[in-house]
């Protein structure tokens, strides 16, 4: 008796966590505020790469919607500190456009509360440099525990956002970039 009276917070305090868990499981809603982006410029003269461990992210499971958010002045890496000045201040303005975005949904009809690995496509609307522009873009989707982990690689053309490429540096820069991004998404 003495024992069960010793551990009875211990055991509500455990009950009540999985109780919550279970819950917020159960309403679908998943964030993350810690992905990680990346992208690369392979021009004729020049390999340019930066990344950022800063992608938030949030899905609705019920809805199949979902919306990711990137600060573009949280890319790190380039070749110098003048290339990411001339990144944020010249190309992306960074200033006026702090945020790059993509918000939609997920056209195929997928259960992400069930564990498996799937292959999904996501649709909305890609946001860079102030530029809207409809995109579909694949991910793979693994699911394991209530853990739902997005990878995808796509690529983004800079004149469909009007970001242009002066002359001088049209070998130093490709109007095509590779992007990956990677986030792990829990209930919230």
């Amino acid at each position: 008796m003495l024992f069960t009276q010793a551990y009875k917070p211990a055991i509500l305090f455990l009950v009540v966590f999985l109780f919550r868990f279970n819950c917020l499981a159960q309403t679908g809603i998943y964030s993350e505020e810690n992905g990680v982006i990346s992208f690369r410029s392979e021009a004729p003269l020049e390999l340019i790469r930066a990344s950022s461990n800063q992608l938030i992210g949030f899905l609705d499971n019920n809805k199949k919607t979902f919306s990711f958010k990137i600060s573009m002045r949280s890319f790190q890496g380039f070749n110098s500190p003048l290339q990411k000045e001339h990144f944020n201040e010249n190309y992306v303005e960074s200033d006026k456009f702090p945020d790059a975005s993509f918000k939609g949904k997920v056209i195929e009809d997928v259960d992400l509360s069930k564990d498996g690995t799937y292959e999904v496509r996501a649709k909305g609307e890609l946001v860079i440099h102030g530029i809207k522009q409809e995109r579909i873009i694949k991910s793979f989707v693994t699911v394991k525990n209530n853990i739902i982990e997005v990878k995808s690689n796509f690529t983004v053309l800079l004149s469909d956002h009007n970001i242009p490429i002066p002359i001088v540096v049209y070998k130093k820069l490709a109007n095509e970039i590779k992007v990956e991004a990677k986030i792990t998404f829990e209930p919230r």
